[in-house]
């Protein structure tokens, strides 16, 4: 988030630089209407949030169904297809990252997610940052996780979902 909100803050010296150069006549109006449409559209590019599943390097997971990550997310599913148990690990049920997966996989509250969590000990593990998340899944055959995309590194493989993959149009656990 850090990232983005550093690329709005150069959009806007960018628009005060427009701005300073209409007013000694050096650029038509035109011209700063263009640049402020680009302007909300690089900002409001880079707010959005986009998270990515991920899993360790031995995995041999390239694609999911939503429908299958979701029975995994909710422990009906326990095992890979190659027989290896899946661990989950992912954010606090709080923080905005867990927020989508909540809405756009599992359907849960906050509150029932940490309940389910309770409830079933061992199947899901929470970590307190992406940093955390990489480590697990890099060091736990079987393992997936849910990790900003920014925070990528190559100790993990991108699954993509229902086919696609993060940026995509239509992937699923892009934020806004």
């Amino acid at each position: 988030m850090q990232k983005s909100g550093e690329l709005c803050c150069y959009v806007g010296y960018l628009l005060l630089l427009t701005f300073g150069l209409y007013n000694r006549g050096i650029v038509k109006k035109a011209f700063i209407f263009e640049v402020l449409v680009c302007a909300v559209a690089i900002c409001s590019f880079a707010s959005a949030k986009q998270l990515v599943l991920v899993a360790d390097k031995d995995s041999t997971t390239t694609n999911i169904k939503s429908a299958d990550l979701a029975n995994i997310f909710t422990a009906h599913t326990r095992t890979w297809q190659d027989g290896k148990t899946i661990k989950i690990v992912m954010r606090d049920p709080s923080s905005e990252d867990a927020q989508l997966v909540l809405r756009r996989i599992l359907n849960m509250t906050t509150e029932q997610a940490r309940s389910f969590i309770q409830a079933h000990p061992g199947v899901i593990v929470v970590a307190d940052s992406d940093d955390a998340i990489l480590h697990f899944v890099s060091n736990n055959r079987g393992a997936i996780g849910v990790i900003d995309l920014y925070s990528l590194t190559k100790d993990v493989n991108v699954v993509k979902i229902d086919g696609k993959l993060p940026l995509e149009p239509g992937y699923l656990l892009k934020g806004n």
